[in-house]
């Protein structure tokens, strides 16, 4: 693979990459910079060593839009659908940006290097599996045992599963990373003091910002 056929994109709306070419792309010092939207605690956990944690709600696409000379951005989360809402937004602001494909997920089933922290939270979207399964089971189980109107919660939660996964966007997520323990990393550091991270083995220098 030459320098030719992993060239940054630049894109007026989001781009998408593989994690193998990106990694490639850093590892031939190409101009980047690598954008972490999701939660501390999820960051604190692990991350990909050189990028700079912005959560989604926190996310100022005017900073990078000033910032744009140092080259395009390329955005992770836990899986991929965070990320696509950032670079959306960035993408607004005329920044050359793309998602990375698969998020950290596939970055590490790629065998790709990643910090590793001592945070115990679960990753956001196992929290959000975890409230919507509650949430229905008991008002199932409530239905069945005491009224039968009960049966609107889960048909309530299933209904904004559907909506999720028809638009991107996830209410209960973006709550559930306001909570206090998905706000500051396992090891007590303010959110603004975990923004950066540093500069990653094979990240170009100047790379990070």
């Amino acid at each position: 693979m030459n320098a030719t056929e992993i060239s940054p994109p630049v894109c007026v709306t989001p781009g998408k990459i593989q994690p193998a070419r990106l990694a490639a792309l850093l590892r031939q010092g190409g101009g980047a910079r690598l954008l972490d939207v999701r939660s501390a605690a999820e960051y604190e956990a692990q991350h990909v060593s050189g990028t700079v944690l912005q959560p989604l709600d926190s996310l100022v696409p005017s900073e990078w839009a000033d910032k744009n000379a140092g080259g395009p951005v390329y955005v992770f989360c836990q899986s991929g659908g965070r990320a696509g809402r950032a670079a959306a937004l960035l993408a607004k602001e005329g920044v050359p940006c793309s998602v990375v494909e698969g998020g950290l997920e596939a970055w590490t089933a790629a065998g790709l290097p990643v910090e590793k922290g001592a945070s115990t939270v679960l990753p956001l979207m196992r929290q959000v599996q975890l409230v919507i399964g509650l949430v229905s089971g008991t008002g199932a189980a409530l239905a069945i045992w005491k009224h039968p109107l009960f049966a609107l919660i889960p048909l309530f939660t299933s209904a904004g599963l559907v909506f999720a996964g028809a638009t991107g966007y996830c209410g209960l997520a973006l709550l559930l990373a306001r909570m206090p323990w998905n706000r500051r990393p396992a090891g007590g550091a303010a959110l603004a003091g975990a923004r950066t991270a540093p500069a990653s083995c094979c990240a170009p220098a100047g790379g990070k910002q």
